[in-house]
């Protein structure tokens, strides 16, 4: 079964994940979701957030980038989706993935749990 990491180049948090998974002789298949042509849609963000246990996207929002895109805490689930759609920065990374389970790398030893 493949494990899919959710990544961010730019993050050091996400680099970290991802030299954590290696070094435990994982080689995930890897989904730069900030790039255009990988980003995520509002299904699979729906996907991951039930593959997270039936979570709200806010388990999985960055709340710093949340206040610079003024994101109410009244915002409904559905339209929370739509704005992580349109700004990908609002979506915590690393994600891990793998069948039909998903973690937020939170600590990033969290990505391990799936494996």
């Amino acid at each position: 079964m493949t494990y899919t990491l959710l990544h961010h180049t730019g993050c050091s948090t996400s680099r970290k994940g991802l030299a954590l998974l290696q070094e435990n002789g994982i080689q995930p298949e890897i989904r730069k979701y900030m790039n255009a042509g990988e980003a995520l849609s509002v299904a699979d963000l729906k996907e991951i957030a039930q593959k997270m246990g039936g979570v709200s996207p806010r388990e999985f929002l960055r709340d710093k980038d949340a206040q610079k895109f003024d994101i109410p805490t009244s915002m409904s689930d559905e339209d929370l989706f739509k704005a992580m759609v349109e700004n990908p920065k609002l979506i915590q990374r690393p994600i891990g993935i793998k069948g039909d389970k998903a973690v937020l790398g939170r600590p990033i030893e969290k990505l391990l749990e799936i494996t």
